[in-house]
């Protein structure tokens, strides 16, 4: 085993909140600074396709804490309905999350619009953004397997709604907020379990808490004023982090201003839960969002993992891969259950866990929601070819694995950690030295 010490301090800007702040900054009357913007591939996509539709935007780089250089995004907007009907399919490359949110703005645009991505992209679900859409006046296209390309043609005069989630989705809850604010009148979006909700924190949004749901208003056609926004570190890519220390026993890390949203940092309550030595210092709120420092101090082991409980779920969706992988190698046992939507991310990420898992010798079972693995029977010699899927966190959690134990992998397409992590081996090789 390998130890690993020191101080993060250049951990990724946060993803979500950085989708959603140059999204809501294209909807304000005004300029609108980012700080600490997100410089991943899926963020960069939310920037172009708000350039290809005519918002005005640049990028720079200015002096950030701790000495090192920060992205800061400036834009400018007239409002709501500020956009121009765009020359060409719109590109959102690997980011479900483009596709997803702006689907939500162009749906409220007097113009026809068409949403394409890769292959990966193509092949993801779209009928959860549609229906809303179409229950709101707007025309939605899907292709016959209800996946992109998304074709939009959008009207001013979007209907309120009134939309129960199906399954817990960030990314469908932001759309039709999105959309709403553009509606005449006022919309609810009623939650059963919750999601993330840095979209409605950014907006102001009241949230009603009810008979056991949530209850998002939105009021229509309100003017959105221009603000700026100081996107935190990303508690996801933390998240690599911390397990990263969690597997090398006598590894001592601190990682600064992360994000700490109890909607996005429930890992760590899990880690705890299981006996891991994860603390958080310097605790704070700005802009509405907790921030603090992780520290990790691995003196012992963590009890195997169990994941079920379906709003712990929804909390932990894009942790979990990590997760799985940490303890499977620091137990030889995990169990996941309620996790149906790990199947429609970048990859289908219960088989592509089960698939690499298996070729390590663990013996696993998968069902439709999940998967058990219940000990290792075999230990592969020499190097274990592990297949990304192109899947950035697929990637990510067995590099970690690999590094902190000392086993060869050789792990197809690993330039996809770029998708979120562009700085990732920079930081695992800083740490080790």
């Amino acid at each position: 085993m390998r130890v690993f010490k020191g101080e993060v301090t250049a951990l990724p800007p946060d993803k979500s909140i950085s989708h959603r702040a140059a999204l809501i900054g294209s909807l304000s009357e005004g300029v609108t600074e980012i700080t600490n913007f997100s410089g991943g591939f899926d963020n960069q996509s939310t920037l172009g396709v708000l350039k290809d539709t005519g918002i005005t935007l640049r990028q720079d780089e200015i002096a950030g804490a701790y000495g090192r250089r920060i992205r800061r995004v400036v834009m400018e907007s007239p409002g709501l309905w500020g956009f121009k009907a765009p020359s060409s399919p719109l590109n959102c490359n690997n980011s479900g999350s483009t596709m997803r949110m702006f689907a939500g703005i162009l749906a409220a645009q007097p113009f026809e619009s068409v949403l394409i991505g890769d292959n990966s992209l193509m092949k993801r679900p779209m009928k959860r953004i549609a229906d809303p859409l179409r229950m709101m006046g707007a025309e939605i296209e899907l292709s016959l397997s209800g996946t992109a390309p998304v074709r939009i043609r959008g009207r001013k005069d979007l209907k309120p709604v009134e939309y129960r989630l199906p399954v817990p989705s960030a990314q469908v809850k932001s759309l039709v907020a999105l959309a709403a604010l553009h509606a005449e009148g006022e919309s609810r979006i009623i939650e059963t379990l919750r999601s993330r909700d840095h979209t409605e924190v950014m907006l102001g949004l009241e949230a009603i808490e009810k008979d056991g749901e949530r209850i998002i208003v939105v009021p229509g056609r309100k003017r959105l004023d221009a603000k700026p926004f100081l996107v935190p570190a990303d508690p996801s890519a933390a998240c690599f982090i911390v397990s990263l220390g969690l597997l090398a026993k006598g590894s001592e890390i601190i990682i600064r201003d992360v994000c700490l949203n109890p909607t996005r940092a429930a890992f760590l309550d899990i880690l705890r839960e299981a006996g891991a030595g994860i603390s958080i210092e310097n605790g704070r709120v700005i802009g509405g969002e907790s921030i603090g420092d992780i520290l990790i101090a691995n003196t012992s082991g963590i009890a195997p993992l169990t994941i079920s409980d379906p709003q712990t779920v929804a909390f932990v969706i894009d942790e979990i891969p990590m997760l799985a992988v940490l303890s499977v190698f620091a137990s030889g046992r995990f169990e996941l259950h309620n996790a149906e939507e790990l199947r429609t991310k970048e990859s289908d990420r219960i088989d592509a866990l089960v698939v690499n898992l298996q070729r390590l010798g663990f013996d696993c079972e998968q069902y439709p929601d999940g998967f058990i693995v219940k000990g290792r029977t075999t230990i592969p010699q020499g190097t274990t070819v592990i297949e990304s899927f192109d899947d950035h966190r697929i990637a990510m959690s067995f590099a970690v694995a690999g590094r902190a134990t000392g086993c060869a992998f050789d792990i197809t397409d690993i330039n996809v950690v770029g998708v979120s992590f562009p700085n990732f081996f920079d930081i695992l090789d800083g740490l080790e030295a």
